[in-house]
C-alpha cells in the first residue's frame, strides 16, 4: 500500500504540475515537443500531433519541453543530446515576457488549484473535520473579551452540553455556537460536573472567535500517530498507548505529558504506559529542538507523537458553498504552515534534520493511505501546496529560478545569454542535488537511529 500510494501521489501531482505548463504553452502559441513524467532516458511513450508523451526512467519529477527552450538544459533532463533545430515564431524565447511568465507560473497555479479542489471535495463528500470532544482542559482568562469572564469558572475536564440554543457534541459545534449565537445573554450548560451560568456574548465577530480560541480542549495522554525514526518509534511506543507517568511524575492529559517531555531534552526518560490492560515501562530520549515560541530561547524535548484524539476526527455534512469555503481556508492554512516551516528552517527555528527525502514522503504517504481515502486526499492537497511553494524558490532549474530570469530580462530589456542561463542552471542543479543528498542522508540516519 505504501509503495502504491506514493506512486499515485507523485504521479498525480507531477502530472498536474506539468499539465499546467503544457496547457499554458499551448494557449500562448508555444510549440510543445515533449511532455514527460519522470526525468532521464525515455522508457515508454507515444506521439500525438506535435508532442511526444513519455514516461522517463527517474520518477522524481517531470518536464515540458518547449520549442527553443534552453536545449542544453533539456539534454540534462532527457539524458541525451538535443537535435539541431531551426528557430520558429512558436519558440519559447520568441514570446513576450508576460506570456513566458504565465507559462512558467502555470504549474504552481495548477498545484494550488488541485489543493483547493481536493480540500473542497473532501469537505463536500465527507464534511468538515471535527474533534469528537466537548471536554475542556483550560480557559485563558486574559484572552476573554468583556462580558465572558465567567467562562474561567469551568472546571478542568468538564464538558459543554448546551451553548445557547445549540446542543454541542464536538469541538467544531462548540466554536460554531459561540460564533453564530445572537449577541447578548448566552446560557452555558455543562456536564461532568453539571453547571449552568450565563455570559454576555459580544457583537463583534473577532471577539466571538477570541472566546473559542481562549478555551483549550482536553486530550487524553493516548498516543495516536508516531513519526518514523522518532524517539518514540525507537523506544517501542505504539499507537493506543496511554502514558501514565513521565520520569515518575503522573500525567492526566496530553498537555501535562508534553510539558514533562519538553524539559527533558536529551535525557533518557522513563515512560509508564498502559497497554492492553497492563502497565509497562519504556525508555525514550527526547530529541532537542529549538523552542517553538520564537520569543523563548533554548531548546525543548520532543519524542515525535500526536494525540490519539487528533486521529479520530469526525465529519459534519456541508453544502457546496460551505465546502468551497472550507477548501479555501484549508489551502490558505497549508500555505501558511509550509511558509512558516521554511522561515523557521532558514532562521534556525527548525533543525535541518527535519528535511526528509522520498523515504520520509513514502512513510507519511503510507500512513495517510491507511487512515482512509479522505485523509489521503487531504495529504495529497497539503503535498501539492508544498510542491507549489518549493517550485517558487528562486533556484535556477526550478520555476522560481525561471521567473527570476524573466524579471531580469524585463528590467534590463534583453534576456540573459544562453551561456549565462546554462551556467546558473548548473549552479541550481548542484543546489537541488545537494538538498536531495542531505534529505536522503537525514532519512538514512533516522533509519539507523542516529
Amino acid at each position: 500500500m505504501t509503495v502504491l500510494a506514493t506512486i499515485i501521489l507523485l504521479g498525480v501531482l507531477i502530472f498536474v504540475h506539468e499539465l499546467g505548463h503544457f496547457a499554458a504553452a499551448k494557449a500562448v502559441g508555444i510549440a510543445v515537443e515533449r511532455f514527460s513524467i519522470g526525468l532521464g532516458p525515455r522508457v515508454w511513450g507515444f506521439t500525438w500531433g506535435e508532442t511526444e508523451y513519455v514516461l522517463s526512467a527517474i520518477p522524481l519529477g517531470g518536464y515540458v519541453k518547449m520549442g527553443g527552450m534552453d536545449d542544453e538544459v533539456m539534454e540534462r533532463l532527457e539524458g541525451g543530446a538535443a537535435e539541431p533545430r531551426q528557430p520558429s515564431d512558436r519558440d519559447y524565447d520568441s514570446k513576450p515576457v508576460w506570456a513566458r511568465a504565465i507559462v512558467i507560473s502555470a504549474g504552481v497555479i495548477m498545484n494550488m488549484l488541485f489543493a483547493f479542489l481536493a480540500y473542497s471535495s473532501v469537505a463536500a463528500f465527507w464534511g468538515e473535520p471535527a474533534l469528537p470532544t466537548t471536554r475542556v482542559e483550560s480557559v485563558d482568562a486574559q484572552a476573554l473579551p468583556p462580558g465572558t469572564e465567567l467562562l474561567v469558572q469551568i472546571p478542568e475536564g468538564a464538558r459543554f452540553s448546551e451553548i445557547g440554543s445549540f446542543e454541542v457534541t464536538n469541538w467544531s459545534e462548540v466554536g460554531r455556537a459561540f460564533i453564530e449565537s445572537e449577541a447578548g445573554p448566552l446560557d452555558i450548560r455543562l456536564a461532568e460536573p453539571e453547571m449552568e451560568f450565563t455570559i454576555q456574548l459580544p457583537e463583534a465577530a473577532e471577539d466571538r472567535v477570541a472566546i473559542w480560541g481562549a478555551i483549550t480542549y482536553w486530550a487524553d495522554a493516548v498516543i495516536g500517530d508516531i513519526s518514523p525514526g522518532s524517539p518514540a518509534d525507537e523506544g517501542g511506543l505504539e499507537t493506543g498507548d496511554r502514558i501514565l507517568a513521565v520520569s515518575g511524575e503522573s500525567v492526566r492529559n496530553w498537555t501535562e505529558m508534553t510539558d514533562r517531555i519538553q524539559v527533558r531534552a536529551g535525557q533518557r526518560t522513563a515512560l509508564l504506559l498502559e497497554r492492553a490492560g497492563g502497565e509497562m515501562t519504556r525508555y525514550v530520549t527526547p530529541e532537542a529542538i529549538p523552542h517553538p515560541d520564537p520569543s523563548q530561547e533554548g531548546e525543548v524535548g520532543r519524542i515525535g507523537v500526536l494525540p490519539y484524539l487528533l486521529t479520530q476526527s469526525i465529519y459534519q455534512p456541508l453544502g457546496l458553498t460551505a465546502a468551497m469555503s472550507v477548501g479555501w481556508q484549508e489551502t490558505d492554512r497549508s500555505v501558511r504552515l509550509i511558509l512558516g516551516f521554511l522561515r523557521d528552517l532558514f532562521t534556525g527555528g527548525v533543525s535541518a534534520r527535519e528535511v526528509g527525502s522520498i523515504v520520509t514522503i513514502g512513510q507519511i504517504t503510507g500512513q495517510a493511505a491507511e487512515r482512509g481515502l479522505d485523509f489521503y486526499l487531504r495529504f495529497m492537497a497539503l503535498f501539492s501546496v508544498n510542491l507549489a511553494i518549493l517550485n517558487l524558490l528562486p533556484i535556477p532549474v526550478l520555476d522560481g529560478g525561471h521567473l527570476v530570469f524573466l524579471a531580469i530580462e524585463a528590467v534590463r530589456g534583453r534576456a540573459l545569454s544562453v551561456e549565462q542561463r546554462l551556467r546558473w542552471s548548473n549552479v541550481g542543479f548542484l543546489i537541488i542535488m545537494g538538498i536531495m543528498i542531505w534529505a536522503l542522508g537525514n532519512d538514512i540516519l533516522r533509519v539507523f537511529g542516529l
